[in-house]
């Protein structure tokens, strides 16, 4: 791994365009379940909850979920080791775009600026029918399901749910970036969800030189790698920092 660890910085040190991929891996780490395999979400929720149409029409059943886990329990944890890593090499760097299909806040909570939120956040509440957009504290999340001030609707978390576009300016700077970057560092994604795992794959069409961070290999979507590494992002990542700062 050490050997891999001197490339990986080399690449980054090279790199004048850096971007960083992340999917629900990343914050596994902080105790934050991913939605698929063995032990994700929906083997305890039915994700019908998260289906657009479910949700106008079973709008207090779906939030019953939504707050249980993406608010009481979700924003309890904190983010771990590999978005502080991420986010000192955007300072040693000077920028990282960085592309996410989580909802957690975590990248800048931990310090990234220039971070896409391709699905979404869980940090606002948004009114569909006045557009108002709102903080998803504790006041507003007393009651479920929660309504606009404004208009007296009801409010949806602003993050992606089945059967919803990606929104349109997170969509077009992805595939932008992806387009220009001369490296993406892939952490923690599956490579399972379209059209998310396209952007590695637009990275890798236009020249971008690819190092892949997962427990396990990933054989949807992101190959050929030019570095792939086998384990925790935390770990892994934090080493990559270390030999950064080294020279």
């Amino acid at each position: 791994m050490e050997g891999g660890i001197y490339k990986a910085a080399q690449l980054i040190r090279e790199s004048q365009k850096p971007a960083v991929f992340t999917g629900a891996g990343i914050s596994a780490e902080s105790g934050i379940p991913t939605f698929r395999g063995e032990d994700g979400v929906w083997k305890k929720y039915n994700p019908e909850v998260l289906e657009l149409n479910y949700f106008y029409s079973h709008p207090l059943d779906s939030w019953k979920v939504i707050r249980e886990l993406f608010y009481n329990f979700m924003h309890k944890a904190e983010p771990n080791a590999a978005h502080y890593a991420l986010a000192d090499i955007e300072k040693i760097k000077n920028k990282l775009a960085v592309i996410t299909q989580n909802i957690d806040h975590f990248h800048q909570i931990a310090g990234n600026t220039d971070v896409i939120e391709f699905h979404g956040t869980t940090a606002h509440l948004l009114c569909e029918k006045c557009r108002q957009k709102y903080p998803a504290d504790e006041k507003m999340l007393e009651t479920i399901p929660p309504v606009c001030p404004s208009c007296n609707s009801v409010l949806k978390p602003d993050f992606v749910f089945f059967g919803e576009g990606i929104p349109p300016e997170a969509f077009a700077r992805s595939f932008q970036i992806a387009a220009s970057c001369d490296l993406m560092i892939v952490v923690g994604t599956s490579g399972e969800v379209m059209p998310a795992n396209m952007i590695p794959q637009e990275a890798r069409r236009n020249g971008a030189r690819i190092i892949e961070i997962n427990p396990d290999k990933n054989v949807f979507a992101f190959e050929p790698r030019d570095i792939y590494f086998k384990g925790k992002a935390g770990d892994i990542l934090s080493k990559i920092v270390i030999e950064l700062k080294q020279s």
